[in-house]
């Protein structure tokens, strides 16, 4: 049991002694800096359930805190604010325990309760992964990892957007003008030679309406006669048809497209335990749709069309088949929720990582499926996120105007290693060595510089700027860990031997008291979907040690055992921060 779980639960036994008063919380804080103290009760909100001056209550409640926890030294009250002194002891007995513990944090999961299915990516086979794909691709694998560090059992998936109009673009565009080359014979990548044909589609059919329209044709008349949209157009009603020839190069074209996405997958670092494919998905949900009618959740309109009324919820009403009995994507939204669950029983709950526009649909489809009465339809999250935009403006597919992935990662590694270079923090390593560290800074930078913004926050992304060796970025995190890692390397002794009779300074104390929040702060980024939490407190925990390393002197002690435990703090926090990068898909560099 923590000090904070003790506290709260002494608290709340104080109160009812004293005044025979029940709390149902109590709220602690950090003692703030110009005051004595470790922890914080703060007594204002108490005065809902208590009538008396804060002081007095405060008094009170730290008297009897003092009598009843032996892990308590003193206390002072501040106004409204009881602050606690806990004992030296106390600190050094945590320490000693989580010393011992290999995965200090995370909590292992058992085979009891639901598992929870994170899907994340879900990429387009018409064009390479870009700046979007990567905050969605980071967010989704760690809130997946946060979960699992919290007790959870995780499945990672993704569905692949692999049909319908958008990819018949890219199609009819190679046809015409590809030539036959491949992604073999132009030697780029498969993601990249598709994404290149539907950038020229757009290129000619603008041609197109500019020219029709200069024959007298209107915009909208132009947009819908131009001849290659009218040809991508029949090329979709011949696959869904099921044509032998169109069905072969969209195989063909689509394999080409995720063997490009899985090398970015591996230079990203990100991972999936199963895909979902829309070409399989997409006629899910009819059957559904048919019960919800039979059972009242659906009604039909005059023209056959089915709907699903939530004006009673504040929504609106929602189509969910058209009239002439096709799906939307609500439908088959509906559909593939329902199959994940019948193709793992276990799951109890799903996270769809989808940027924010898409508010409003998964609102409704959450709503719809607790209609149809599923019971993990309670356990459904949208983890919704903002944009991130370039300092250069917005980006747009079509146009070919958007940051690739994979030439983001080339560029964060070449701007780390311009960087490095002029900072002479890598003078003496081999070729290999650098470029491994280099690619382990820009990624890391890369990373961190998106983890660390609230989810829902839109992102102006810097490369520069991310790559920064001080303040609230990866490299400086990364760095901390190096320089631990020589002070490891440098002890010329057994660090792991028990301790007796260690006193406390207080900066050895502040590191411990933040190591002491870890599991707690995984457990609410869990809770809250926000690997944010896990980022800021790596960088509180990092300005916390270099405190400590710049006011302490390790291998300068006045005695052995002061050396020793010096040198035992510094690896616990190098272990520390290792775990909770790792969170991040976050990877660090041994030296630097």
């Amino acid at each position: 049991m923590s000090i904070h779980h003790t506290i709260s639960e002494k608290v709340k036994e104080a109160i009812k002694q004293l005044y025979g008063a029940d709390l149902e919380s109590v709220e602690l804080q950090t003692t703030r800096k110009e005051f004595e103290g470790d922890i914080t009760v703060v007594v204002f909100p108490m005065l809902r359930q208590v009538k008396g001056n804060p002081v007095q209550i405060g008094e009170a409640v730290g008297e009897y805190l003092t009598d009843n926890v032996e892990e308590i030294d003193s206390y002072n009250v501040v106004k409204g604010f009881l602050n606690l002194v806990i004992s030296d002891i106390y600190y050094l007995n945590f320490f000693e325990e989580i010393q011992k513990e290999g995965n200090f944090g995370f909590v292992a999961p058992t085979e009891e309760g639901k598992a929870i299915m994170v899907e994340y990516s879900s990429p387009n086979t018409n064009k390479p992964l870009h700046l979007g794909h990567i905050r969605n691709n980071l967010l989704g694998y760690a809130v997946a990892e946060i979960l699992k560090a919290s007790g959870k059992r995780v499945y990672k998936t993704q569905i692949i957007n692999d049909r319908g109009i958008h990819i018949c673009k890219s199609m009819i565009a190679w046809q015409k003008y590809g030539n036959q080359e491949t992604p073999q014979s132009t030697s780029l990548k498969g993601d990249k030679f598709v994404g290149n044909f539907y950038v020229k589609f757009d290129q000619i059919y603008k041609e197109q309406i500019s020219q029709l329209i200069t024959n007298g044709k209107t915009e909208e008349e132009a947009k819908k006669e131009a001849p290659i949209i009218k040809e991508a157009q029949e090329m979709l009603r011949k696959w869904e048809a099921g044509n032998e020839e169109v069905v072969s190069l969209w195989r063909t074209m689509n394999e080409w497209v995720y063997k490009g996405f899985e090398e970015t997958y591996k230079a990203l670092g990100v991972d999936f335990d199963s895909y979902y494919y829309e070409s399989n998905t997409y006629l899910l949900g009819k059957g559904n749709i048919e019960e919800g009618l039979a059972n009242g959740v659906f009604f039909t309109k005059d023209d056959g069309s089915v709907w699903c009324d939530l004006t009673d919820e504040g929504l609106d009403e929602k189509l969910v088949l058209r009239s002439d009995g096709t799906s939307v994507y609500m439908t088959q939204d509906i559909g593939t929720a329902i199959q994940r669950v019948k193709d793992n029983p276990s799951i109890g709950g799903m996270i769809y990582t989808v940027g924010n526009e898409q508010d409003y649909h998964f609102k409704v489809l959450f709503l719809i499926l607790k209609k149809l009465g599923y019971d993990w339809a309670e356990n459904l999250h949208h983890l919704s996120y903002g944009m991130v935009d370039l300092p250069t403006g917005k980006m747009k597919s079509r146009e070919g105007t958007v940051v690739d992935a994979d030439d983001l990662i080339v560029e964060m590694t070449k701007t780390a290693e311009d960087i490095s270079k002029d900072l002479g923090k890598l003078d003496g390593y081999s070729e290999k060595d650098k470029l491994e560290v280099y690619r382990t800074i820009g990624l890391g930078a890369l990373k961190y510089y998106i983890l660390k913004v609230d989810p829902r926050k839109r992102i102006l992304f810097n490369p520069e700027e991310s790559v920064d060796f001080q303040g609230n970025t990866g490299p400086f995190i990364q760095y901390t860990y190096a320089r631990i890692q020589a002070i490891l390397r440098k002890a010329d002794f057994d660090s792991n031997q028990e301790l007796t009779g260690v006193k406390l300074n207080p900066k050895e104390k502040e590191l411990i008291k933040q190591l002491e929040i870890y599991p707690e702060v995984i457990q609410n980024a869990a809770n809250e979907l926000s690997p944010a939490l896990i980022a800021n407190y790596i960088y509180d925990l990092v300005k916390v040690y270099n405190s400590f390393f710049q006011n302490v002197s390790i291998f300068g002690a006045d005695t052995e055992e002061e050396k020793i435990f010096r040198v035992q703090i510094s690896g616990k926090v190098g272990e520390t921060i290792k775990s909770a990068l790792g969170l991040l898909g976050i990877s660090v560099p041994e030296r630097m």
